[in-house]
């Protein structure tokens, strides 16, 4: 374990944080008792956010400005009823602590690659997203994705060849195929880090729950390819290389897999848009 109070920095990545006006990373750093001596930041960019606030973390580690960091990604997704998005969209998170000690993984390299590209936006008092449909595709997911795996990889020398798993954002269950397969990745390099079909679309949760997964089963020696992407539009991409300190702590939580299979509980369409406040009373 680690002293709390040495995380340096506490950052949240969501689109769908509870206050327009109050941070949720100050309540997250004080239930951990990372306060007061931290820095806090809340995140936006669409599906991204999470792999933005683990972008920043490892960054201030690497350069000796704090000694841990945290990065979490969480969304609880929306989609307005009768819309795509409403069938895949999830709820989820998942929280990474950046050092340079006793690591599970250690970062060979970071990419990035943004446009500005409308393809999926939420303006404020609007409660549910819009979006182009099929121009969510080509346009964007596709090309950023493509962009920002061909970046790294050619920045730090390697082929997809030479890594063992590859994570890929996860809209829906067919894209991260679609793309692993433009790219040169095969199907038993994805498929430990695909959570969409079990899960749905957790938004900024969605490639660090998969990086989770993959972590899971990872052997010391394996490389990891995270690509993300967040509509808007960007991706970040990192290149893992797991460490033989998986082995000591890998049993040691509940693994992503399982907790979906153990914890699973079916509702009725009617309940969940109760729960997720779309039948309202009237006043």
């Amino acid at each position: 374990g680690i002293n709390p109070a040495e995380i340096g920095a506490a950052y949240i990545g969501s689109e769908s944080h509870p206050y327009a006006v109050k941070p949720s990373g100050t309540v997250l750093a004080e239930a951990l008792g990372a306060t007061p001596e931290c820095h806090t930041a809340d995140l936006e960019f669409a599906c991204k956010a999470g792999t933005e606030c683990m972008f920043i973390a490892l960054s201030l580690v690497e350069a000796g400005r704090i000694k841990y960091g945290l990065g979490v990604g969480a969304d609880t997704s929306q989609g307005a009823p009768g819309d795509a998005l409403e069938y895949s969209a999830a709820a989820g998170a998942a929280a990474f602590i950046f050092g340079k000690e006793n690591c599970v993984a250690v970062s060979e390299e970071t990419y990035a690659y943004m446009t500005d590209m409308p393809d999926f936006w939420r303006r404020e008092y609007q409660y549910y997203p819009q979006h182009g449909g099929r121009f969510t595709g080509e346009p964007a997911y596709f090309t950023h994705i493509t962009a920002a795996a061909r970046g790294i990889m050619k920045k730090s020398g390697t082929s997809p060849e030479d890594f063992a798993y590859v994570i890929f954002h996860q809209p829906n269950g067919k894209f991260p195929f679609k793309v692993g397969q433009i790219l040169g990745f095969n199907k038993a390099q994805i498929e430990p880090g695909w959570l969409v079909n079990k899960l749905g679309n957790t938004y900024s949760g969605s490639s660090p729950l998969g990086l989770t997964s993959t972590l899971d089963i990872a052997k010391p020696g394996d490389r990891i390819l995270l690509v993300s992407y967040g509509s808007g539009a960007g991706s970040d991409a990192f290149i893992w290389k797991v460490t033989d300190r998986i082995d000591e702590v890998r049993d040691l939580a509940p693994k992503t897999r399982d907790i979906l299979d153990t914890n699973k509980k079916y509702l009725e369409y009617g309940e969940y848009a109760k729960f997720r406040h779309k039948i309202l009373k009237a006043e």
